[in-house]
């Protein structure tokens, strides 16, 4: 994939130096307050892996966000294929993020994600983008409505990998926005 820089932000594949970085933001209690899992080493790595090679085939996903004046991994942030039968159809595009807990409230993945919601609807042709998160992640919904996306009323779920032991967990919203809507936001933001 191709990097895509920010500001403050470069948004790129990962490499193994992210490793340590990546492990921290699976396994840190408040940054997977609202996951029903946690991974160990060997399970981070594999996934930061798996994640690797998807942008490499794909020229996107969850990938890793460094800040642009230190060459510092900070978390990730990302659009990545979905589909949750019968909530969110096959073809759907979501945007995610995930950050160490000493990068939060500085802005960063808002700016990351207006980079990839960009080029979700210019570069991809994407129609919408969707995000969804547990029902009272106040953080995590707090970004996706300064993103302008749309908490779509009625079409909340439960979510079917989250399991029976984390039933607190398991009730999401889903929030969407359309490429019209972006591109209307931001001819108003000029």
């Amino acid at each position: 994939m191709k990097p895509i820089r920010t500001n403050r932000l470069i948004l790129r594949n990962w490499v193994a130096r992210d490793g340590d970085l990546f492990h921290r933001i699976n396994s840190d209690e408040r940054v997977m307050e609202f996951f029903p899992f946690r991974r160990d080493r060997a399970e981070s790595d594999a996934k930061m892996e798996e994640l690797r090679e998807e942008a490499e085939r794909l020229g996107y996903g969850f990938t890793a966000v460094e800040l642009a004046s230190t060459g510092k991994c900070i978390g990730f942030v990302g659009l990545h294929d979905v589909e949750i039968k019968p909530f969110i159809a096959r073809g759907s595009i979501e945007i995610g993020w995930r950050l160490a807990p000493q990068f939060w409230g500085s802005g960063y993945v808002t700016e990351a994600a207006s980079a990839l919601l960009d080029f979700a609807f210019d570069k991809l042709d994407k129609p919408e983008v969707v995000s969804f998160a547990v029902w009272n992640n106040a953080k995590s919904i707090a970004v996706m409505e300064r993103l302008g996306m749309k908490h779509q009323v009625g079409y909340d779920f439960h979510h079917p990998d989250v399991p029976n032991s984390h039933a607190h967990l398991k009730r999401h919203v889903l929030y969407k926005l359309d490429r019209a809507d972006w591109h209307k936001q931001k001819r108003a933001a000029k």
